[in-house]
């Protein structure tokens, strides 16, 4: 069969353009929250529509901008690629259950670190929002690294649906196993957050979007297909950017007003060996799998990328008062990048697959 033609239009070369230098641009949002905060701090907050009559329906612009990343992602799905995947599900039921397990493993180990500090709370704060990092399905991001990596695509995407679909069971079922692990009144927050999300959360703002995407993909025309995968695209790419401009905003706008370095190093430090044990136990498994490349980046990626926006949105949503718990969040989402670019370095095959 012949490959689909390449469109070469503006749009599609700047998209491209744009995506081969997503860390970059990522950086630049960071950079803008830090410097000119006040419109991402507008963006962020509820914002009522008038239409006019009793109803006046209330807009969470970071709601919005996530539905939006997750319905592209699900739009790009090769759906029938999927099959394969199914034939042979030991990797992906592997990342699924590590998926699990990572966050009972980790977790504990790291409220462990925190017992010694001197904060009043034992660090309840930084682990709350680690928490809602961990609990979050893989990020839909993860398949673009996939793809930079030559990795198994159908796979990444196998990982990134079943978690998201399963995430409304496995997301409120983490927040309450690790609840008790917290002092103070962040138990009760992640408890009341945990029913927020088992109430519809995750399931208007993360498995909607994408199931609706998913669908698009399975019963539209291709032309119709093609044309609206060049609007959306573009839109959530830079959807994404501007969602990462303002949860930015609310952790770095706070932190100009009020400056706590120590906390600025205590989420930065926290983030990092959450995302480094992730994954590492992620390489670990494929390695005892005896996965071959390809299999083995997607799987390890899958581990140490966690949807971290969700996270943030769910913070924003139902933690208005903790701006402060942005900042690991931040940080993880930065971080993960990061040792996503060196997983697929060090696992990029030799010779790649020709397709």
């Amino acid at each position: 069969m012949n490959p689909p033609a390449v469109s070469h239009s503006p749009v599609d070369r700047a998209t491209n353009w744009l995506r081969r230098r997503l860390g970059r641009a990522v950086l630049v949002s960071y950079a803008a929250a830090l410097l000119l905060p006040g419109p991402g701090l507008w963006l962020r907050r509820p914002h009522t529509v008038p239409l006019g009559g009793p109803a006046h329906p209330t807009l969470h612009t970071t709601s919005l901008l996530l539905s939006l990343v997750l319905f592209s992602a699900g739009l790009q799905v090769p759906v029938r690629a999927l099959g394969r995947v199914l034939r042979r599900p030991k990797a992906m039921l592997a990342g699924l259950a590590l998926h699990l397990a990572i966050p009972l493993l980790v977790v504990p180990f790291v409220a462990f670190l925190l017992r010694g500090t001197p904060d009043s709370d034992g660090g309840s704060g930084l682990l709350t929002a680690m928490i809602l990092i961990v609990a979050m399905p893989v990020a839909a991001g993860a398949t673009v690294w996939t793809s930079k990596g030559d990795g198994d695509q159908p796979t990444m995407v196998g990982l990134v649906l079943a978690s998201t679909l399963l995430s409304p069971l496995t997301t409120p079922l983490l927040l309450a196993t690790l609840a008790p692990l917290l002092k103070g009144g962040y138990a009760q927050t992640l408890t009341s957050t945990s029913g927020s999300a088992q109430s519809g959360f995750t399931l208007a703002t993360v498995v909607l979007p994408c199931a609706a995407g998913l669908l698009c993909a399975l019963v539209l025309p291709p032309s119709w297909q093609g044309r609206l995968l060049r609007a959306v695209v573009p839109a959530a790419l830079a959807g994404s950017l501007v969602l990462t401009y303002v949860n930015a905003s609310g952790a770095l706008g706070t932190f100009l007003t009020q400056p706590r370095p120590l906390l600025f190093a205590a989420a930065l430090a926290v983030a990092a060996l959450v995302c480094v044990l992730s994954f590492v136990l992620g390489r670990l498994a494929a390695r005892v799998l005896r996965l071959d490349a390809p299999v083995a980046s997607s799987l390890t990626l899958a581990c140490g990328m966690n949807n971290s926006s969700a996270s943030a949105v769910l913070i924003t949503t139902s933690l208005p008062d903790k701006p402060h718990l942005l900042l690991p969040v931040l940080a993880y989402g930065l971080l993960q990048k990061t040792a996503a670019n060196r997983v697929v370095a060090r696992l990029r095959p030799a010779s790649p697959a020709v397709s």
